[in-house]
């Protein structure tokens, strides 16, 4: 089927109704479900190919969360699609208001190659419990995991309902959106995320974008070190560093910093042993050319530990760097990789004044044992969301929104939030005809005076 095929076999389908009942949406997140499960061990296949992903690393982040995600939806889906009565003014009586939520139509989802199963298939679960078809990009680099998703998508639905598109993303997203979606939901980075809302913009298509930015850690004096440091790498060298949320560079209080790098020196040895590149638990670059760009941030700095690299393995050691300036693009960029700056502050003030040169993150970590400072970076720097002494696990949370801000991105999704993302409220206000207030009609007359003591 052409694109154009799979669009308009969608648009009547939708238009049939058959995506509405709430007994459609739950039996095709289980066959969702199960198909996923059928398909398991060629998904950690896939991952390990792609990325070289431990099977412990692809399950957590990509398969079992989906499992937590769609467990949790069937178990509220029938609550977050009831109607929701609300007040009404009382010029308007005798009136009743009430909230219908229904689903947009058609949405097309296109996934990044970093989490390329889980980050493609979760936003699916919150446009099928709405009820909605939806087009899927899965991303070209990774490759192996592309085909699997093919698969699983396949042996699940119908395309009517749900399709996969594949090919290179430059050639084929660009032919997708010239067709009006009901809702797109791109995950990426900050350049492509600006051409899908240029592309959106036409068909003034709303847009989900989940993008990135500098995500910053900072460790105050009060910090636990040693915690604190196992926290920091291994969200920093989770999937290679290369993780939207991953920890971008260590703000570190001038009277710890040389003390919490050595207990993240101590750390990196304690998950990988005396050479990562030996690990089996330590994943590799992407490709190539993401290689190369994270291997030009190595000398940005002055290298603390690592710095190895391999270039035909892909393998970049998790690498600590000093002496960074602000200046230099490994501090203007977003890494994406296993290199984690560290710069030390003397001041809350002066922290947040750092992060601001790199407004809006994904991300926040704050580690201290100080409530005030915990307050002082929630309130002062608009980020997506963050931890408080953790990294990256506010993500697993169903219960919590995410998303980011700014330039990070807009929207937010996950457990009911997915759900209200894909979804459209319809406010509608019945008014019942055995009284009709005379105050609306013309002629006004002294009308004026009545109507400021009524909306008092």
């Amino acid at each position: 089927m052409t694109i154009h095929d799979i669009y308009q076999a969608q648009r009547s389908y939708f238009a049939s109704g058959a995506t509405r009942p709430l007994s459609f949406r739950k039996t095709q997140l289980k066959e969702l479900r199960k198909a996923i499960k059928r398909h398991e061990n060629e998904i950690l296949a896939a991952l390990h190919a792609d990325m070289r992903k431990a099977p412990v690393e692809a399950y957590g982040s990509e398969i079992g969360l989906l499992y937590e995600e769609i467990d949790h939806t069937l178990a509220h889906l029938r609550q977050w699609m009831k109607p929701v009565p609300v007040s009404s003014p009382l010029m308007h009586y005798p009136s009743g208001s009430v909230i219908y939520r229904e689903p947009k139509g058609l949405t097309l989802l296109i996934g990044p190659w970093n989490y390329p199963f889980q980050l493609l298939i979760n936003p699916l679960i919150g446009a099928i419990a709405a009820g909605n078809c939806a087009i899927l990009k899965p991303s070209e680099l990774a490759p192996a995991t592309e085909a699997v998703i093919r698969k699983v998508i396949a042996d699940a639905f119908k395309p009517e309902l749900v399709a996969v598109v594949t090919g290179e993303g430059h050639v084929v997203i660009p032919g997708l959106m010239q067709h009006r979606f009901d809702h797109i939901f791109f995950t990426g980075s900050i350049p492509v995320g600006k051409k899908i809302l240029e592309m959106a913009a036409p068909h003034l298509s709303p847009v989900t974008l989940e993008l990135g930015g500098k995500s910053p850690c900072i460790v105050d004096e009060r910090a636990d070190l040693k915690t604190a440091a196992k926290r920091i790498i291994w969200g920093k060298c989770w999937n290679a560093g290369q993780t939207c949320i991953a920890p971008d560079y260590v703000l570190a209080h001038e009277k710890v910093a040389d003390r919490l790098m050595e207990h993240m020196k101590s750390a990196i040895h304690q998950f990988f042993g005396e050479n990562p590149a030996n690990s089996p638990d330590y994943p590799r670059m992407i490709n190539e050319k993401r290689f190369d760009q994270v291997a030009s941030y190595l000398q940005q700095g002055k290298v603390f530990t690592g710095g190895q690299t391999e270039r035909s393995d892909k393998y970049i050691a998790p690498t600590i760097l000093t002496d960074v300036s602000f200046e230099s693009p490994v501090m203007k960029e977003e890494i994406f990789g296993p290199v984690l700056p560290v710069i030390p502050y003397k001041t809350t003030a002066e922290a947040i004044g750092m992060i601001a040169q790199n407004p809006y993150p994904l991300a926040l970590y704050v580690f201290s044992s100080s409530r005030r400072t915990e307050q002082a970076f929630i309130e002062k720097v608009a980020f997506g969301g963050g931890c408080i002494n953790n990294t990256l696990v506010h993500f697993a949370n169903i219960e919590l929104p995410f998303g980011g801000v700014g330039y990070s991105g807009m929207g937010r999704y996950h457990g009911r939030n997915s759900f209200n993302e894909f979804t459209h409220e319809k406010g509608v206000l019945k008014t019942a005809t055995w009284l009709d207030v005379p105050m609306k009609y013309p002629p006004f007359n002294n009308k004026l005076k009545l109507l400021k003591m009524i909306q008092k």
